[in-house]
């Protein structure tokens, strides 16, 4: 027999929120700041807890916060109880209308200054009632931002290989040689890949993705090594280099009309068939509730695109 049971105290949401708060920082003051809740209330919220519970979910020192075996095996199911609890409210307002409420994009810095025009104006226009929240980040950032909940869909270049991560393709773009006025490659069209083994090449900061794009295609065009003396936290900066001469770079044919306007000390070379490329997409979590308008969404994109120079896909690809 169960009786009793129905009367058996219930954990609350804001409990359980306080302890994955300390099982996540392990430090009740950093705890009650991430979750906004003062550091007597997380305390109180956490002991009330174990009471509600019957188990002890924290070993209290003077020094620090440690989680006792109970709470290690705890932490994880309290925590997916509130990832559940969050996609039911996306799932609810998904639910009572599309395309309302916020819409937090995460978008890569070599690929927000170009594409954020056309999708910010997109949403204008078709989607008025969409709140829109846009977050620059490099990638792995985005990554865990997503996968977090942090974020609800990201504009990046793939393919990722994320697993939980769906990728709905946009388009795939040439890369382009941008040289100072008096480089022999200037201005010249066919180059061949291989020309890159020769060239002092200028690459973004660690941690970009373009970067490891750009010495990607120098492995392929048979480089071994890429010395790398001179960097640039963006793509503003790196063409600014190329014109005071200190060598060359490569740009994305959609950052070139914006970025290579800034000076008249540049020309632009483009490379044999098939050039480099990257592809663009929007990337989402699998099962996200909100899917099907990210789908549509990509769709408009898409659409909306078709003036820039590059090379739109359909959702197949």
């Amino acid at each position: 027999m169960t009786m009793g049971n129905g009367k058996r105290r219930q954990p609350t949401l804001s409990q359980l929120r306080a302890f994955v708060a300390v099982a996540e920082h392990l430090h009740f003051r950093d705890a009650a700041a991430a979750i906004g809740m003062s550091q007597p209330a997380l305390s109180g919220a956490v002991s009330a807890l174990e009471e509600t519970l019957g188990v002890t979910l924290l070993e209290r020192t003077t020094r620090k916060v440690l989680l006792s075996p109970a709470g290690e095996r705890l932490a994880v199911r309290a925590k997916a109880v509130l990832d559940e609890v969050g996609a039911l409210l996306e799932e609810a307002e998904a639910v009572r209308a599309p395309f309302t409420g916020a819409l937090r994009l995460g978008v890569i810095p070599t690929v927000a200054p170009y594409l954020l025009p056309a999708v910010l104006r997109l949403v204008h226009e078709r989607y008025p009632q969409l709140d829109l929240q846009v977050h620059e980040e490099q990638t792995a950032s985005l990554l865990d931002g997503l996968l977090s909940g942090r974020l609800d869909l990201l504009l990046l270049a793939v393919p990722l290989g994320v697993p939980g991560v769906v990728e709905l393709p946009l388009f795939d773009e040439d890369f382009v040689l941008v040289t100072p006025l008096d480089h022999w490659l200037g201005g010249r069209e066919g180059i061949p890949r291989e020309a890159l083994k020769e060239l002092h090449l200028l690459l973004l900061d660690e941690g970009h993705c373009l970067r490891d794009q750009a010495l990607d295609i120098c492995r392929e065009a048979g480089r071994e090594d890429a010395p790398v003396t001179t960097t640039a936290a963006g793509l503003s900066t790196l063409v600014q280099l190329v014109a005071g001469g200190l060598g060359c770079t490569l740009l994305p044919r959609t950052a070139l009309k914006l970025e290579t306007s800034r000076s008249s000390q540049l020309l632009t070379g483009y490379f044999a068939d098939p050039a480099p490329s990257r592809r663009v997409a929007f990337a989402m979590r699998a099962g996200a509730a909100r899917a099907a308008e990210y789908e549509e969404l990509a769709a408009a994109l898409r659409a909306a695109l078709r003036a820039l120079p590059v090379r739109v896909l359909d959702g197949a690809d």
